[in-house]
């Protein structure tokens, strides 16, 4: 992307930071679980800042009084406080530092765990219009933004301020005259920390947003799938390039950034120095004549540091906060999304099934609307994850709206789905790729709710029951095999945690991979890899299938799951499938001829509808759909 100029660029898509005081009120909810911490805390900094106004005493005294007057016994007890005054205030720094950290690590613990609970409970469709980047964003960085609001920003504000207050009551109380110069210069103190602080947190975003990018490609290109495709596609070169110019771009903003906080703080110093000189060349005059003496001078010069600084935070203070507090709206906002597939409060455990499966006339759309989705935001002063990888422009291509009858592509994933699986029969779902067969299998535990009719198993509605009895019940090996990057034992014991080592062995032998895994060099402690990716196709499906053989469900549900076997493979698997499926309620989506023939009853799906039903003999002789696939698919497996 090109930049015309750094302070337009940022300006363009400014998003301020919205502060209500219903945020603020639920956000201290968060503060009340350590409210004694708290309270400690500002006990800390009213002795800090007491301790604080104390030492420019103890120096006026000596320069006015105890060295003119040559007391020594006085010069080495102030001179002892001056050594004791900065103990005691590192003893409560630490402990300050003690109660604040306890605070904000406690505020990301809860948080978190508020954040990951909420999100084990929202639905597959969030899954699949989320990006993952936007997610760890709000686990992450958000979480941390948002405890920032009440162990820092709110702690620095409640500090600076006493301190301000104190400092100020101090200068009045030793001379007026000299306070009003030293808060003379103030109003333009400030209007240089606002002026100069707004650019400067806008040079911080644009390098973060910069960063954002960076960081974008390196998950996507770095990561296993991304780095098998760009070798593929010998998009190495590209990619290196790629990278330097998104690395060089934040470089150039974080050179700008540092320029610019420089100019900050230079101007910042100067009006201090304005106000520093004003006092010192006053004052001086009146020591000079008499009116003031030396030791109220320099200590109106402490003073006047502390103020200074004091009111430069309190200048950046409310953006600062604001920002800090839209960090808790972020987290708010997942926090208040309603859960899609969600159990009624009646909800009535399963406990064993028989397991039959009856669909009611059910359609089912799936939803492509932004409702209970996370908004995509622009996080003011804070790094935005959901960048876009391979395009710097937004950019879009013509939309067909023309409908080809030919293909499976439509807005109603199913239509009108009636069928009746009896308990522990096998039903086969066969059909052309994008004819709604995973969609099927998708809502039976739930992944997705029907947008009409119902699913029924011994004849309680799926939403009336309890989902963890529901999915007790449902074994399933999905199209896309996942495994942890971890042990086969692991992977395994997911299925089962109180598995014992035999149970482990008795179903990986079931699917055929004991062999296989004992014959690794580190047997069933063999790490797979990230995704599995240092195991075969077939040999994750087989341990996927041991997994869910583990598990002993009274429903079986196999997207495919043979897919990626070789002949000798899948005949053994088969054979082990035939005695796990007996007696079970199973369905399969089948691209093989010896699942169909097993089957008690073929679904034939096309473009969302159930075409054809009945058994294998019975569907060729009707010399339909599934005729049509039987001689394009399936009948080179009979011999």
């Amino acid at each position: 992307m090109q930049r015309s100029g750094w302070h337009s660029y940022i300006r363009s898509g400014d998003e301020k930071p919205k502060f209500t005081w219903d945020l603020f009120k639920r956000v201290m909810q968060y503060a009340q679980a350590y409210r004694w911490q708290l309270v400690g805390m500002l006990v800390l900094i009213l002795i800090s800042s007491g301790l604080s106004l104390i030492t420019p005493l103890i120096v006026r005294n000596l320069i006015d009084s105890t060295i003119p007057g040559k007391d020594v016994h006085k010069l080495i007890l102030l001179s002892i406080g001056l050594l004791l005054i900065p103990i005691l205030k590192g003893a409560g720094t630490i402990l300050q530092r003690r109660l604040n950290t306890s605070v904000g690590e406690g505020v990301i613990f809860d948080l978190r765990c508020a954040l990951y609970a909420k999100l084990q409970r929202m639905s597959l469709r969030f899954f699949t219009h989320t990006r993952i980047g936007e997610l760890m964003s709000r686990l992450n960085n958000d979480v941390v933004g948002a405890q920032n609001a009440i162990s820092n920003t709110i702690v620095s504000i409640v500090t600076d301020a006493v301190q301000a207050v104190a400092v100020i009551s101090m200068m009045v109380s030793i001379e007026w005259r000299l306070t009003l110069i030293s808060i003379a210069v103030v109003p333009f103190f400030i209007l240089a920390a606002r002026l100069l602080g707004e650019r400067l947190r806008d040079a911080a975003r644009a390098q973060m947003d910069a960063n954002a990018r960076m960081n974008a490609m390196m998950n996507e290109t770095l990561n296993i799938g991304g780095v098998m495709l760009v070798k593929l596609f010998g998009r190495q070169r590209t990619e290196i390039d790629r990278f330097k110019q998104r690395a060089a771009t934040v470089r150039d903003w974080g050179v700008k950034r540092a320029v610019v906080g420089s100019i900050f703080f230079v101007i910042i110093s100067l009006f201090g120095a304005v106000g520093t000189a004003l006092v010192y060349g006053y004052g001086g005059f009146q020591a000079i004549v008499g009116n003031f003496t030396v030791g109220t001078i320099v200590a109106f010069g402490s003073y006047l540091g502390m103020l200074y600084s004091s009111l430069q935070s309190l200048a950046n203070a409310p953006v600062e906060f604001s920002t800090s507090v839209v960090s808790f709206e972020r987290v708010f906002e997942v926090l208040d999304l309603p859960v899609e597939i969600d159990e009624k409060e009646n909800a009535e455990d399963l406990g064993k099934v028989k397991g039959d499966i009856h669909f009611e006339h059910v359609y089912f759309k799936y939803d492509d609307s932004a409702d209970h989705l996370l908004s995509d935001v622009r996080r003011y002063g804070q790094l935005n994850d959901a960048a876009a990888v391979l395009s710097d422009e937004k950019s879009t291509v013509p939309i067909d709206e023309g409908e080809d009858n030919e293909t499976q592509a439509r807005e109603t994933a199913l239509y009108d789905i009636h069928f009746n699986i009896p308990a522990g029969n096998l039903t086969a779902l066969v059909g052309p790729s994008g004819a709604g067969k995973t969609t099927i299998t998708y809502l039976i535990p739930r992944l997705y709710d029907p947008s009409e009719g119902g699913i029924l198993l011994d004849g309680h509605d799926l939403r009336a029951v309890k989902q963890e009895s529901l999915i007790a019940q449902i074994g399933m090996v999905t199209q896309e095999t996942y495994l942890f990057h971890d042990s086969i034992y692991t992977n395994l014991l997911y299925a089962n945690p109180r598995a014992s080592q035999a149970e482990i062995e008795a179903a990986a032998r079931a699917a055929n991979i004991h062999d296989f895994i004992v014959q690794l060099p580190e047997k069933y402690n063999t790490i797979v890899g990230e995704r599995g990716y240092r195991l075969s196709g077939g040999e994750k499906q087989r341990i996927a299938l041991a997994r869910v053989i583990l598990k002993d469900p009274r429903i079986l549900i196999l997207d495919e799951a043979t897919s990626s076997l070789d002949s000798e493979s899948e005949m053994l698997i088969q054979e082990a499938l035939s005695r796990v499926m007996a007696g079970r309620t199973s369905i399969v989506i089948a691209h093989r001829l010896s699942t169909i023939l097993a089957a008690d009853q073929i679904l034939v799906l096309n473009r969302g509808r159930i075409a054809e039903k009945g058994k294998h003999a019975e569907l060729i002789a009707m010399h339909g759909i599934y005729a049509k696939l039987y001689e394009k698919q399936f009948k080179k497996g009979e011999g």
